[in-house]
C-alpha cells in the first residue's frame, strides 16, 4: 500500500488527491496522510512562477517531514492576471510530475480585493456568505453552479501530474 503525503490540510485538495490516486492506482492501494507545511510563498501567490514554486516547496517540505513515504503531493492555488488556477506537483522516488489546472477568469470586484492584498478565499467567503468556501467548492464551484468544483478541476490536473510517475512508456521515453 502506497503512503501518500498530501502537503495540505485543505479538504478540497485532499479529496482531489484521493480521486486521482483512485483513478490511477485503484481504491485501497494507498493511504493519504495530510500534513501542514509551509509553501514559502505568500498566502495568495501571484503569478505562474510564484504559484508553481509554492507547490514545489510544499513537496520539498513534506519530504523532509515524512521521508519514508512513497508519494508527496503539493497543490498550490494562485492568481495570474485575472484568473485563478493551481499547480500540482507529485514526487515518487526521484521522479517528479507537474501539471497546471484549468483557469477561471475572476470578476473585477474580486480582483480588486486581491490587488488590495486579500486572498481569493476570503473575498469569496465575504461576497458569497459561504464560510471556508476555499475548503469546499471554491470560486470554481460557485461560478459554475457546481458543474465543476475546485476538487474536480484539481482532480484532472493531478491525474496529469501522475503520468510521469506511473505510465511505463512515458517513463521509458523520459529515460536518459
Amino acid at each position: 500500500m502506497y503512503h501518500v503525503i498530501a502537503a495540505t490540510t485543505n479538504p478540497a485538495k485532499i479529496k482531489a488527491i484521493s480521486l486521482a490516486f483512485d483513478d490511477v492506482f485503484g481504491p485501497g492501494t494507498y493511504r493519504i496522510e495530510d500534513i501542514n507545511v509551509d509553501s514559502s510563498v505568500p498566502q495568495q501567490p501571484i503569478g505562474n512562477t510564484e504559484t508553481r514554486t509554492g507547490a514545489r516547496q510544499r513537496v520539498m517540505a513534506a519530504r523532509q517531514v515524512r521521508p519514508e513515504a512513497d508519494f508527496w503531493v503539493g497543490v498550490e492555488a494562485g492568481i495570474e492576471d485575472d484568473m485563478t488556477f493551481a499547480w500540482m506537483v507529485v514526487e515518487y522516488q526521484q521522479i517528479r510530475g507537474e501539471s497546471r489546472s484549468a483557469s477561471l477568469m475572476l470578476p473585477e470586484k474580486i480582483l480588486d480585493g486581491i490587488r488590495e492584498g486579500r486572498e481569493l478565499g476570503h473575498e469569496m467567503a465575504y461576497l458569497t456568505g459561504i464560510d471556508n468556501i476555499n475548503q469546499k467548492e471554491g470560486a470554481i464551484g460557485f461560478f459554475t453552479d457546481g458543474i465543476l468544483t475546485r476538487t474536480s478541476v484539481y482532480h484532472q490536473a493531478l491525474i496529469l501530474a501522475l503520468v510521469p510517475v506511473h505510465h511505463e512508456i512515458y517513463k521509458e521515453l523520459n529515460a536518459r
